[in-house]
């Protein structure tokens, strides 16, 4: 009987081709559902054989802590060398598009909450 394995919901197409290629190299029979047109179905990728589930686990868990460790590296590295991006970096690139932003959740914040005020002023 099969057996759920890993969600592929919001997982990157890099780490879900590497998932599939670790049990590929490891003889680990799988199967993939995807999310369906619509986007509403499950999508995941199902072990065939109970008997690998636990072996698979491992794998998995193993390969994710090192994803972790990598990503996390990368990022520090790119922080320690000023190529990461920050929120001010954002705004300096487009400050009109940023403005715009600011005004219209203004303006949603002052929609939203006006009818209470006036319940409140009377």
């Amino acid at each position: 009987m099969s057996a759920l394995l890993f969600r592929l919901r919001n997982v990157p197409n890099d780490e879900a081709e590497e998932i599939r290629q670790l049990l590929a190299d490891h003889a680990i029979e799988f199967y993939e559902t995807s999310a369906g047109n619509w986007g509403i179905s499950f999508a995941g990728i199902w072990v065939k054989d109970e008997a690998q589930l636990a072996q698979a686990r491992a794998l998995i868990e193993t390969y994710q802590k090192e994803r972790l460790t990598s990503a996390r590296a990368e990022y520090d590295q790119q922080v320690s060398e000023g190529r990461q991006r920050r929120m001010i970096d954002v705004i300096k690139e487009n400050p009109i598009r940023f403005l715009i932003y600011v005004a219209v959740i203004a303006l949603v914040l002052t929609l939203s909450i006006k009818p209470f005020l006036d319940l409140v002023g009377s």
